[in-house]
């Protein structure tokens, strides 16, 4: 059976050991990563579903609407959590809702437009979804940017159902021409 000095001294080793790979591996001078500049060009990834494209769209439409209001868009999403925190951040930015509501117009827009240039949304469908993001009352703009898989599945209903149209028409064709 071993002594507690011994446990004691091998405890005392084995935290030496620890102190010394954390110091050799640069743990000594820890800063933490700088927060992105909302108003920088982010690269889209290529979408690997209705998830994926979501989450991207959503971190687009932040990043526009914090380039908006000039705050980090990690700022901006703790804002948007809740109406506490949205007056909370109203009131120390100094926004008033008109102003908000500019940003995550102009937030969403950017989204479509990145998810366009992405392929991530069809031509005929970022047209409208544009022109729609451009005036969305900001209650509806912060829904969309919380949940913006609703986005994405209806574009993929859209689709489905225009692909059934040209398949009807195809049919009708058909049957018209020899």
């Amino acid at each position: 059976m071993r002594s507690a000095g011994s446990l004691l001294a091998a405890a005392a080793v084995a935290s030496l050991a620890l102190l010394g790979s954390y110091v050799a591996l640069g743990g000594s001078n820890y800063e933490p990563s700088s927060v992105a500049d909302p108003c920088g060009a982010r690269e889209w990834r290529s979408p690997d579903g209705v998830e994926e494209s979501a989450e991207q769209f959503a971190l687009s439409a932040l990043d526009g609407a914090a380039c908006e209001l000039q705050v980090t868009r990690e700022t901006l999403t703790v804002a948007l959590a809740d109406e506490a925190s949205r007056q909370e951040f109203a009131d120390a930015y100094g926004i008033d809702d008109a102003r908000l509501e500019e940003a995550i117009q102009a937030g969403l827009v950017r989204a479509v437009d990145d998810a366009d240039a992405a392929g991530a949304l069809p031509p005929f469908v970022a047209g409208p979804l544009r022109a729609f993001a451009a005036n969305v009352p900001v209650e509806e703009g912060i829904a969309i940017i919380g949940d913006a898989t609703v986005v994405f599945e209806d574009v993929g209903s859209l689709l489905e159902q225009g692909e059934g149209l040209l398949e009807e028409a195809r049919d009708l064709l058909d049957g018209i021409l020899p």
